[in-house]
């Protein structure tokens, strides 16, 4: 018969190379688990296109914990944002359309007075003439919106593009964009004007005809050629007219070109006071270039240089008969003693 242990004694030991085996084993046996949950992930993740979206099971074992990370597709990059998102911050404001335009005229200082405006904190205008009301005007009001700048509820869109003053549809277009809609027009001396014009024209196209050749039908009898764009456009009364069928006069602030170049802080305290907005551009923004013969923004704080307008501006005008400009005077005279007496103001013309 067997001996029994002795009462009281602890059951034999199994001896260290026994331990050291069995440890070993049980390693393989969770490396083994551990690999096969490994592969059955990649697999099952990665395989193809037959299961896009499977998202990858959380690994059991410590080691395949660090490689499988949480229910992200394996191999797949993170979900890019939704279209139209930007990286970082939004840009603060909101793309409105314009509660004030510059309509005209051409050659008459619609330039300056944008780029003077544009140092008011409280505007914001579009750079360029996006030629809606007149060319672009089947492309719709969210194209239109699309172009303007972003800006807080406290501050103005505005745009500018002259032909808007002499194209027949413009005022009916924008009155049914917005009633409340602030018109500005800059208006120059007729006869200046179309010098200015011609000069501009005559830069680009160097073969075209005379000025005296294009102003007039006949000279002799001294008929104007009316059909002439540059001689048309200086015929303000006629084209205000149609403005008038849409917006009333306290709605129109015209701008003297000629004032905006020798008092440019008088002339724009005025446009200040029609946009309702606290008179910020004063004497101190300005200084007289002249080279150019007119006035430019003085530096401010955020910049180093003055800031003139382009080489365009201020070129020297063709030198013109002055027997053809005291025709184009006459010509003009009944056009701008309607023209003061609808606006109610002298412009000093003649």
């Amino acid at each position: 018969m067997a001996r029994r242990a002795p009462s009281g004694r602890a059951p034999a030991v199994a001896p260290a190379p026994s331990r050291r085996l069995a440890g070993r084993v049980l390693v393989l046996f969770t490396l083994s688990l551990s690999c096969s949950y490994l592969c059955y992930s990649l697999l099952c993740c990665c395989g193809g296109p037959a299961a896009p979206r499977a998202r990858c099971p959380p690994a059991r074992a410590a080691a395949a914990k660090k490689l499988l990370q949480q229910s992200r597709p394996c191999g797949r990059a993170a979900p890019a944002p939704p279209a139209g998102s930007a990286p970082g911050p939004a840009r603060p404001g909101t793309k409105r359309l314009p509660r004030a335009i510059v309509v005209g005229v051409k050659k008459g200082g619609t330039r300056a007075v944008l780029e003077f405006i544009r140092v008011h904190p409280e505007v914001r205008a579009l750079g360029t003439e996006p030629h809606f009301f007149d060319r672009n005007y089947h492309r719709g009001l969210e194209w239109y919106r699309s172009l303007m700048p972003r800006t807080l509820d406290s501050q103005i869109t505005v745009e500018k593009t002259p032909s808007y003053f002499v194209t027949k549809e413009a005022p009916r277009r924008i009155f049914n964009m917005s009633r409340d809609t602030k018109l500005i027009v800059v208006v120059r001396n007729p006869v200046t004007r179309a010098i200015s014009d011609y000069t501009q024209t005559l830069s680009k196209k160097p073969d075209i005809p005379t000025f005296e050749g294009l102003t007039f039908r006949n000279r002799s009898l001294g008929l104007v050629d009316t059909s002439w764009n540059a001689i048309r456009i200086g015929m303000y009364a006629v084209h205000l007219q149609s403005w008038l069928q849409y917006f009333p006069l306290s709605q129109i602030h015209f701008v003297s070109g000629e004032r905006l170049i020798t008092d440019p802080a008088g002339e724009m305290g005025k446009v200040q006071d029609f946009l309702g907005i606290k008179r910020v551009i004063t004497d101190k923004h300005f200084y007289f270039n002249k080279t150019k013969g007119f006035p430019c923004l003085k530096k401010s704080e955020s910049s180093g240089l003055p800031r003139c307008l382009g080489k365009s501006k201020g070129r020297t005008h063709v030198q013109i008969d002055p027997e053809v400009i005291e025709q184009l005077r006459d010509f003009y005279r009944p056009y701008n003693i309607k023209f003061y007496e609808t606006v109610g103001q002298d412009f000093r013309w003649e």
